[in-house]
């Protein structure tokens, strides 16, 4: 009963095993490897991969045969060996001794579509897909050598080299793979020289290389070949100094490398223990990876099967995708099967013939790329100083175009000789197709100062075209090219452009710019607009309604002041006890001037209100005129300082640059950095339409010409050259803030051995401060501003604001002249009326003395005969009475006669005279006056409102 029972649970427990084991995966690996040893490294490898996995239900086995050198024998060996040990995948390795490649493995495995995985295999031909479609490899093909040397170029900044390559597969290989990459960082092959292998003397290959302009030299060859060809090239002094060479890792390897020379080498290149190891756990990754969701069928189990494996190409594309932190670091695979971001060393041949690592590629650490340790290299000639890799020619060709105050032309003198103008320093020969021309400013003071320092020479030409350079395309094609300056240093008619090149990114891409020599903007040029300053610009303060306002308060004024002081009851008063006269009250001529005196504060002598009541008003009024004055002051000083001549517009944000009407025209220099600009930035893009639109302007001065013609309103271009033109036009000025900033560089050709040291003169000329010295000669506005006034300075009055004041007193001149003349007319009729009355007064005066005097005369005469007639009477009584003839006769004058015959009149009894007939008597008339006779002076004297003369050489006493 005991043995039955252990019978059967010895049964059941078979039959577990058995299922257990139909239910476990196997995959076997198999393995072609140069030695026994590599044989063990494998097995231990697959072991490893065992117990590291976590998936119980795969299990690795390991299959091994050793590499014949044979590729017959080792097909068969793949066939009689491996296949029949169904194995997944096959790792490949190298013949002992030799660095055969497994080709014999990639085609017998390839055919029944059983991957293929090298560890050692570095021909560029296993990367052909079509040939070996299931092999893969951990180590990268020799082609690969071309992304570490483009990386080196970049880094050493050689953009111009030659490639020498062998005319086999694999020289045919790097060349095409470096033209690829090197076309992505513009390193340019001057000449691609290819030898064939195994020649003895390459003489004849390197004798072309002699003429070409690059000195970095690229070689892939086998190790024999580059040992023929080092001794060669060392024979024709190609080895020497300002020499460089890179070489591949076989031509590395040759015994006769010169010093100085660079190679690359694969780490862990021939490490076949660390591939092997890296290789089984890709292996594992990508089995366990696929067989988590798929079932993987059997292979074929040897060669005399017709069918290929079904679930093959599962395996070598889970193979491709398998990414691993290895031995010999990140291994990963491209599309074609070859391991991808290897690691490199940099290596260089030092003085003593030793190979020096100098720096890494790869990826290691998460970093990618090229990492340089120092710059501590050896170069060929045994230098330290790193060669510019081109012959370079002393003699340069610059072109450039003219474009003040940077570069000017002047004809060429009949002597032949350029001498500067003021400010130039420096005047060249320069030619403008057949043209000679002298060429001077900016730009040429400062290529004399930078030729000096760089030591080079040059000749100068302007540019065919007169443009800066645009893309325009040729021909209606879609490809764009250059024209202007741009295109001819592309097409290498040109060394430098030395003239005020903007800095943009367009440009930069395809030549090289120094350092700029001058950090400018755009600014917009336009024309002043110049107020019209009237005659009566001095009345701007204020409206027309104020002034006219102010003028009529005067004369109500003065009539109000009139008015109170006329009909105050104290408009006229005399102090008690006071002998002074009478203060009259203010009369209307006098209330006029002072309304006028208090408003333009002029001192009022006399003439000032007398009533308490009119003083008030007068106070008011001196209030009203304080106000009033200092407002007209004050308003006119900010008039001043507004009233100047102003841009048309604001800036680039003016609503007419943003929204431009018909009339409103602005446009930049077609083709220049301006209108890159333009068409570059998207908020402008309504501006460049529209400029695309108007009139097309290929050089400054016909823009400038046209904006002072008037056809143009706004030029928008570099604010040096504007700012040059609006200090040497007082009619121009730009406008609003500096926008687009930007330097100004010297171009030259991608990757130019003058790039550095041109750049480095140009840094020391500002260290110097010989820019600013350019600045202030050439382009600065206060260097040379000739206009009456500076935009910065506040206004200061001219005979234009002020014309209408210097008017107004000549018309006041005028004025006074007229009425001086109306009252000397006045006057002289005035004066002839009274010299009438004056002669009538003396005339009279005559006559009542006269009259006067004959009556004394009478009275006396009188006397006298009274006394006669009682003298007689006394004498002669009685008489008898005369009659009246007697009375007559003797009343009438007698005539006596003395001894001289003089008869005596006896005058008559006197009779009083008429009028009339005394005026008719010659001696009644008065006597004319003489001709320096002063003209009487008559004093008027107030009665009420009578207004009497008195003449105070009269006498009241004289009046008859």
């Amino acid at each position: 009963m005991k043995m039955l029972k252990m019978l059967l649970l010895l049964i059941v427990m078979t039959l577990l095993l058995i299922e257990s084991q139909a239910s476990e995966q196997i995959i076997t690996i198999g393995a072609s490897l140069s030695s026994e040893k590599m044989e063990f490294e494998f097995q231990q490898a697959v072991s490893h991969l065992n117990a590291k996995s976590k998936q119980r239900h795969i299990k690795f086995q390991s299959s091994t045969i050793l590499m014949d050198s044979n590729p017959i024998r080792s097909a068969l060996d793949i066939c009689d060996k491996l296949l029949t040990q169904h194995v997944f995948t096959v790792v490949a390795s190298h013949p002992n001794s030799t660095d055969h490649s497994p080709i014999s493995v990639s085609y017998t495995c390839g055919y029944y579509k059983i991957p293929v995985l090298g560890i050692s295999a570095r021909d560029s031909a296993f990367s052909d897909t079509n040939v070996h479609t299931m092999f893969l490899r951990t180590v990268p093909p020799y082609s690969h050598q071309a992304d570490v040397w483009v990386q080196l170029l970049v880094n050493l900044s050689w953009y111009k080299v030659i490639f020498v390559y062998s005319a086999d597969e694999e020289g045919r290989a790097i060349l095409s793979r470096f033209q690829t990459l090197a076309e992505e960082v513009n390193i340019r092959i001057e000449p691609s020289i290819k030898y064939t292998p195994g020649e003895k003397n390459y003489t004849s290959v390197l004798e072309p290389i002699l003429k070409c302009t690059s000195r970095v030299i690229l070689l892939s060859a086998s190790t024999e070949d580059a040992e023929k060809i080092y001794h060669d090239a060392e024979l024709m002094g190609m080895t020497g100094e300002d020499w460089a060479w890179i070489v591949s890792e076989q031509a590395f390897e040759a015994y006769n490398i010169p010093v100085g020379f660079l190679g690359v080498h694969l780490v862990n290149g021939t490490n076949e223990v660390n591939h092997i190891k890296d290789a089984v756990e890709v292996i594992g990754e990508a089995f366990i990876r696929l067989m988590s969701s798929d079932n993987i069928s059997s292979p074929p189990t040897g060669c005399n099967e017709s069918e290929s494996w079904s679930n093959g190409d599962d395996v070598y594309n889970a193979l491709k995708a398998t990414k691993i932190e290895g031995e010999t670091g990140q291994v990963s695979f491209n599309e074609k099967g070859d391991r991808v971001n290897p690691m490199y060393e940099i290596m260089n041949i030092n003085a003593n013939r030793r190979a020096m690592s100098v720096g890494l590629f790869g990826h290691k650490d998460q970093a990618i790329g090229l990492r340089m340790m120092g710059n501590n290299l050896t170069w060929p000639g045994n230098v330290h100083v790193k060669p510019k890799g081109e012959k370079i020619s002393r003699n340069l060709t610059i072109v450039t175009l003219v474009e003040k105050p940077f570069v000017e032309v002047t004809p060429l003198p009949k002597d032949g000789v350029c001498r500067p103008v003021y400010p130039a320093k420096h005047a060249f020969p320069c030619k403008n197709g057949t043209q000679d021309l002298c060429c001077m400013g900016y730009c040429m003071d400062m290529l004399a100062k930078i030729s000096k320092d760089v030591q080079f020479n040059f000749t100068i030409h302007l540019s065919k075209d007169g443009l800066f350079g645009s893309f325009e395309r040729h021909n209606s094609s879609d490809k764009k090219y250059w024209n202007g300056m741009m295109g001819e240093l592309m097409r290498q008619e040109a060394d430098l452009i030395v003239a005020p090149l903007t800095i943009n990114p367009e440009r930069a891409n395809d030549i090289d710019f120094t350092k700029p020599f001058k950090y400018q903007g755009l600014n917009i040029l336009v024309r002043k607009t110049q107020k019209d300053s009237s005659l009566a610009s001095f009345l701007q303060p204020f409206q027309d309604t104020l002034w006219i306002l102010v003028g009529l308060s005067v004369h109500v004024v003065a009539l109000v002041l009139y008015l109170l002081d006329r009909f105050s009851p104290f408009g006229r008063f005399k102090l008690a006890k006071s002998d002074d006269t009478e203060e009259d009250a203010l009369n209307l001529s006098s209330a006029m001037w002072f309304s006028w005196g208090v408003l333009l504060n002029s001192g009022i002598g006399e003439g000032t209100p007398r009533s308490f009541s009119a003083r008030v008003l007068g106070m008011v009024w001196a209030g009203f005129a304080m106000i009033i004055v200092a407002s007209y002051t004050a308003n006119l000083a900010a008039f001043l300082v507004l009233d100047r001549p102003e841009a048309l517009i604001s800036g680039i944000d003016d609503p007419r640059l943003r929204n431009p009407n018909e009339k409103f025209k602005y446009a930049t220099v077609k083709g220049s950095a301006v209108e890159m600009y333009f068409k570059r930035q998207v908020e402008l893009s309504t501006m460049y339409r529209n400029m695309e639109n108007q009139k097309k302007y290929y050089t400054a001065e016909a823009a400038i010409a046209d904006i002072r013609l008037g056809e143009l309103q706004a030029f928008i271009w570099d604010s040096p050259r504007l700012e040059y033109e609006a200090s040497n036009d007082c009619d121009l000025t730009t406008a609003g803030d500096l926008f687009g900033r930007s330097g100004l560089g010297i171009g030259l050709p991608k990757n130019s051995p003058w790039t550095h040291d041109v750049s480095m003169a140009v840094l020391r000329m500002h260290e110097s401060g010989f820019m600013e010295q350019l600045d202030n000669s050439w382009i600065l506005v206060d260097s040379k501003s000739n206009c009456p006034e500076s935009n910065s300075a506040p206004a200061t009055l001219g005979l234009t604001n002020m014309a209408g004041v210097f008017m107004m007193v000549a018309g006041g001149i005028v004025a006074g002249i007229l009425l001086i003349f109306i009252e000397i007319a006045y006057k002289r009729h005035r004066g002839l009326k009274e010299k009438e009355l004056e002669l009538a007064r003396n005339a009279a005066d005559r006559w009542r003395g006269n009259i006067e005097k004959r009556r004394t005369l009478r009275q006396t005469l009188q006397k006298q005969k009274e006394e006669q007639l009682k003298a007689n009477s006394v004498q002669k009584q009685p008489v008898k009475a005369p009659s009246h003839s007697t009375a007559v006769n003797s009343v009438a004058p007698k005539m006596n006669s003395n001894n001289t015959g003089t008869k005596t009149v006896i005058p008559p009894p006197y009779r009083r005279p008429s009028l009339l007939e005394a005026t008719r008597e010659r001696d009644c008339l008065p006597p004319p006056p003489p001709m320096d006779y002063p003209a009487p002076s008559y004093v008027p004297a107030r009665s009420g409102r009578t207004v009497t003369w008195h003449n105070p050489s009269h006498s009241t006493d004289n009046l008859v």
